[in-house]
């Protein structure tokens, strides 16, 4: 790569979006957040902050909205529940309990009034300031297999400036997304965006 960027220093914080109204999920979403919504036996959310912390971010700002107070209680410790599994004995149960609330430290933005992914992101640069910082999203969920975030991190220390993971879709389907015109480099899965 030959444009070189600026390096500002190491990734250390997640910044994870999840503002939006759920309008896709109605009516499962009408009372209960998105993000809060299972899959098999946590919620989505949780998939999302494991992921920033298996990649080294344990610094994780959220930005939520109205009616997603159950995403801060998630991540919080519930006492009340844990001493109850606690004098059942059942440490498998309070095991998950509290893994939720010991994966990363955990900041809450909330942001005003529905503007768009462009301005929930703005909401945290009072906590990320000047440094660089990862952004994920919750829409599709990455196999925790898959190191995809480490990746992205470790090419934007070595290139600087903004790194973005990309997939092919299906003609039919790319309204639903963004899209980009790409050009290869010499690192065979690392592409340029040309436009």
């Amino acid at each position: 790569m030959n444009q070189s960027f600026p390096r500002l220093g190491r990734i250390s914080k997640a910044v994870i979006p999840a503002a939006g109204l759920g309008t896709r999920f109605l009516p499962a979403t009408k009372a209960t957040p998105k993000e809060m919504l299972p899959v098999v036996d946590k919620p989505a959310i949780q998939y999302v902050v494991e992921e920033a912390v298996a990649a080294g971010l344990s610094d994780v700002l959220m930005i939520t909205g109205r009616n997603k107070r159950p995403l801060e209680d998630h991540f919080d410790r519930n006492y009340e529940l844990e001493e109850a599994l606690s004098r059942k004995g059942d440490d498998e149960r309070l095991s998950k309990v509290q893994e939720s609330s010991d994966l990363a430290t955990m900041h809450y933005v909330r942001q005003g009034a529905p503007r768009g992914l462009g301005h929930a992101v703005l909401c945290a640069a009072p906590h990320v300031g000047d440094q660089p910082f990862a952004v994920l999203l919750g829409d599709d969920l990455i196999d925790p297999r898959d190191p995809l975030l480490a990746r992205m991190v470790e090419v934007q220390e070595r290139e600087g400036g903004s790194v973005i993971a990309l997939m092919e879709v299906d003609p039919s389907q790319i309204h639903l997304y963004g899209c980009a015109a790409v050009e290869p480099t010499v690192d065979g899965d690392v592409v340029r965006v040309t436009d």
